[in-house]
């Protein structure tokens, strides 16, 4: 038994119907492709159902019974998700299709009106490590309003390069962006740290949290006012709950100076053909209708992790993510992008094969049953970094077993003899 691994692995893969799954050759699944999405366990899929069948109607909308039970369940799956992240209010967490789509809310209305409106001269900061979510907003943004775009680069082995944090962060400042947990490097940064340094300098922070959520456990009312970030998101997808919802958690004192993002219906106060006022946060930023079900299953999927316990999920993770680094140690050409210690890093493991391209490793293992990821995993910048051009990406969670590992580490031994690789 590796030290470190959830003591009741196998009870909670039975949680996990599709791992009971045999693909087409009778192969069994080996699903390493959870930084891209997770699995989702039945309490999550019963949820959704259940709401379906039973309590199905549009929320702060009717005055029936089902309207009633309705609006009911999405709030109430507003204060899980609060309870989850340690909101210090639950009215701070706004509900959007995705973590794309929350991190466009913020640079958007940053553009547009309020007190922190961008402006030519102010400058944006984000990092080489990005996801393109996490990129091309801020682009748009700096293009529309004149502000300048800079960014912290990388060092070799795949952490951000603190070394010019005074000539990034500094007085002209008014944005730092980045992500908490690379999608592509597995690199933790360190959120206090740059908080702590754009607070000094007035700017707000802007964290994407959609690798960090899944496998760390957040609280955010604990962490200090001048370490806090001002603005964090996460997609329901990837910690084990449903597509279509995304997560925007933002201080009220942020919420509440920017502009509205969409308007429609819910997000107003009162609408006249001259003008219209606007609802309080969190429905300020929800036009139209949300995306029920979808709050209902991420609801029960963040109750889900919170009964395991995240402390739990992240020792697992680490555990596993150390024991493959060990194995692909043990394969010839296999070169690891991004830190080599599983204790600074999360559980997606970049790598490319020697006399292989990722896209031929990938097709290889899911001959084989092994699902990874080939590409770019949005994140082409991080990768023309390193000069290359895509990579082959494995990453558990807290369903993986070492055996699971050693079947991915057997397939790329495999694929070597395949292509007869020296």
């Amino acid at each position: 038994m590796i030290p470190g691994l959830l003591p009741e692995l196998q009870v909670i893969r039975k949680d996990f119907p599709i791992l009971e799954r045999t693909l087409a050759g009778g192969q069994p699944l080996v699903y390493l492709d959870s930084a891209n999405t997770s699995q989702k366990p039945q309490v999550v899929i019963d949820a959704m159902v259940d709401h379906l069948e039973r309590h199905n109607a549009n929320v702060a909308r009717a005055m029936h019974q089902l309207g009633a039970e309705s609006s009911e369940a999405f709030e109430a799956a507003r204060d899980k998700v609060a309870a989850f992240l340690g909101a210090p209010e639950r009215d701070e967490v706004i509900f959007t299709k995705n973590a794309s789509e929350a991190l466009n809310l913020v640079a958007n209305t940053l553009a547009w009106a309020g007190p922190r409106q961008l402006r030519e001269g102010d400058e944006i900061v984000i990092t080489e490590m990005e996801h393109h979510s996490n990129i091309v907003p801020w682009q748009l943004v700096a293009q529309r309003s004149g502000a300048t775009l800079r960014w912290f680069g990388l060092t070799d082995d795949g952490r951000l390069d603190l070394s010019r944090i005074d000539e990034l962060i500094t007085e002209r400042t008014k944005v730092v962006s980045f992500t908490w947990v690379s999608n592509m490097l597995g690199t933790v940064n360190p959120v206090a740290e740059l908080t702590r340094r754009a607070h000094a300098v007035g700017a707000i922070v802007v964290v994407d949290a959609s690798q960090a959520a899944p496998q760390l456990p957040i609280d955010l009312a604990a962490m200090a006012p001048e370490e806090r970030p001002d603005a964090l998101v996460f997609t329901g997808h990837k910690v084990v709950g449903p597509t279509g919802i995304g997560v925007l958690w933002g201080s009220r004192a942020l919420l509440e100076e920017l502009p509205p993002f969409l308007g429609g219906g819910d997000m107003i106060e009162t609408v006249a053909m001259e003008r219209s006022t606007f609802a309080a946060i969190p429905h300020k930023f929800e036009a139209g209708t949300p995306p029920i079900v979808e709050a209902v299953g991420l609801g029960a999927a963040v109750d889900y992790l919170r009964s395991v316990g995240l402390d739990a999920v992240h020792e697992h993770e680490r555990a596993i993510t150390a024991y493959a680094l060990e194995g692909l140690a043990t394969v010839p050409g296999a070169k690891v992008l991004g830190p080599l210690d599983a204790a600074e890093r999360g559980g997606a493991i970049s790598f490319e094969l020697a006399g292989v391209h990722p896209h031929d490793i990938a097709q290889v293992l899911d001959v084989r049953g092994v699902a990874v990821r080939a590409g770019h995993h949005c994140a082409k910048p991080a990768h023309a970094r390193f000069g290359v051009q895509s990579s082959a990406r494995m990453s558990s969670y807290l369903y993986t077993t070492p055996e699971e590992i050693d079947a991915f580490i057997e397939a790329l031994h495999y694929t070597r003899s395949y292509f007869k690789v020296a």
